[in-house]
């Protein structure tokens, strides 16, 4: 998976000295031998969202908190991370546990810390600077973040006074009835001076159904010693939602899916069918792109301004230049040149790279081929380990017999090449330039330039052979008919006669 690249926007962002995700928990309702916080969704893991998320806060160390799967874990944040420092939680005793054997993990760290809990995919880097921004303005020794939902059953919520100032979180167990109607809720997101809540943690305690110790008793604690403490609300509260289940993730994964369809429509890129259009964070489509129904844009793929993709239609990591149409494809590490066709019904492996103009068609497979400006591969071929030149033409039914159980081999047809159909070029073979093959042909030899290769054997016709080992058939009876039609005398076929026409 590809490293985690910042949520970028256009005003500065506030930094922090350090940010802690805490993604110790197994997440037993995903029922997964998988870790929670690596179940993917729009092209990133749920922990690889955290940080893209917090990525912009330019923090000079970034803490994930492992536990349950930390190899997984451990290995998952050195592909998309490798900055980032894995800390481990031995025993779940809960978040304030968590966060306190992370920040004993930076000791020599000062100023603002984002505790952040793994498993937020929706969380948005604007939401994350805006919090960290309302906190610094304030002078807050902690800032919760917070939303306001239409149900808030089972979250905690916000305690505020009259003056609107974050008195606590109260859980829903222990809230009377008046603080279970408060629709603002604990996102599970903070800011707070390090030194602060180092000292909180180390006095909360685990007097709780759970035998757990909570961040949330951080708040409490601060305020009764008088500290300035804040709420920042955010401004979709989507974006504080976790992800505990599979059903859940299903639906983070749309919530996700559509805000990226939004974004990219309202850039100019066409989208005919969002409902049936899935498209990762990590692609980028240019204006003037059209995405048909069906289509699936996943990975590292790019599609550029006037493409046209699908319908029903699977690009991973694979680049689509302008004004270029992909009609029921899949392709894998494909590089699509400008106004190239491709499809319906073509798949494209990686090392695929189709110069501009050139046609990839119907029931071709392609692998490690390069395919040069305005050649064209239209029917039902593999070509695999191959470079076609420019202008070429290969004929329906061509294979590229690239691999002798041991090793692949290369095959080179030059340019304006034409070669026939149902050919195979058993490689390593080099076709000239301007050379032609003939239809049937096993080309195992190399063919000169301008060169017509002939690889096949001479037609043989057995006559009577199906009167005599058919007999009875429909076939030997439809060759004894036509053969008495041949037989017939001659004047029985002839022109009608000169008094016949005058009738």
């Amino acid at each position: 998976m590809n490293q985690v690249q910042p949520d970028t926007a256009a005003e500065p962002a506030p930094t922090v000295a350090a940010v802690v995700v805490l993604a110790a928990g197994q997440g037993t309702r995903m029922r997964s031998s998988r870790p929670k916080v690596l179940h993917a969704l729009g092209g990133r893991s749920m922990l690889g969202h955290v940080l893209a998320a917090t990525a912009p806060l330019a923090a000079g160390t970034t803490v994930v908190v492992v536990g349950a799967g930390r190899e997984a874990v451990r290995e998952h944040l050195a592909a998309i991370a490798p900055d980032a420092q894995a800390v481990v939680q031995e025993e779940q005793r809960g978040s304030g546990h968590a966060a306190a054997v992370a920040l004993a993990a930076i000791p020599d760290v000062e100023g603002p810390v984002l505790l952040v809990n793994g498993d937020a995919p929706l969380l948005r880097a604007s939401t994350v600077r805006r919090l960290v921004a309302e906190h610094t303005a304030a002078g807050n020794v902690l800032t919760v973040l917070t939303a306001e939902v239409e149900d808030p059953t089972g979250l905690g919520r916000i305690v505020r006074d009259g003056d609107g100032a974050v008195r606590g979180i109260v859980e829903q167990r222990d809230a009377t009835p008046e603080q279970r109607a408060v629709r603002e809720i604990n996102a599970g997101v903070y800011v707070g001076d390090a030194a602060a809540v180092r000292a909180a943690l180390g006095r909360i305690g685990e007097d709780n159904e759970q035998g757990e110790q909570y961040v949330t008793d951080v708040l409490g604690l601060l305020v009764a010693e008088g500290a300035p403490v804040g709420g920042s609300v955010a401004e979709d509260p989507d974006d504080v939602l976790g992800c505990n289940d599979r059903k859940e993730l299903a639906a983070r994964r749309r919530t996700l899916n559509d805000r990226m369809l939004d974004e990219l429509m309202r850039d100019g890129v066409t989208v005919v069918d969002p409902l049936t259009t899935w498209v990762d964070v990590t692609v980028t489509v240019a204006p003037d792109a059209v995405l048909l129904p069906g289509t699936q844009l996943e990975g590292d793929t790019s599609i550029g301004g006037g493409a046209q993709v699908g319908p029903d239609t699977t690009l991973v990591d694979t680049e689509v230049a302008g004004d270029a149409t992909v009609v029921r494809t899949h392709a894998v590490g494909a590089r699509i040149g400008p106004q190239v066709s491709v499809g319906p019904f073509a798949y494209l492996r990686p090392g695929t790279v189709l110069g501009a103009r050139a046609k990839v068609g119907t029931f071709v497979e392609t692998k490690n081929a390069q395919v040069g400006e305005g050649s064209k591969v239209p029917h039902l071929s593999y070509v695999g380990d191959a470079t076609i030149g420019r202008g070429s033409n290969i004929g329906a039914a061509t294979v590229f017999v690239n691999y002798d159980g041991v090793a692949k081999h290369h095959t080179t047809i030059g340019d304006h090449a034409r070669t026939g159909a149902d050919n195979m070029f058993v490689a390593p073979v080099t076709v000239g330039d301007g050379a032609y093959t003939a239809a049937g042909s096993v080309i195992t030899s190399d063919v000169p330039p301008g060169a017509m290769a002939v690889a096949r054997a001479p037609q043989r016709n057995v006559a009577g052979w199906v009167r005599r080992r058919r007999s009875g058939t429909p076939a030997a009876e439809a060759a004894a008919a036509a053969e008495s039609r041949a037989e017939a005398p001659r004047e029985d076929r002839s022109e009608p006669s000169r008094a016949d026409s005058d009738s």
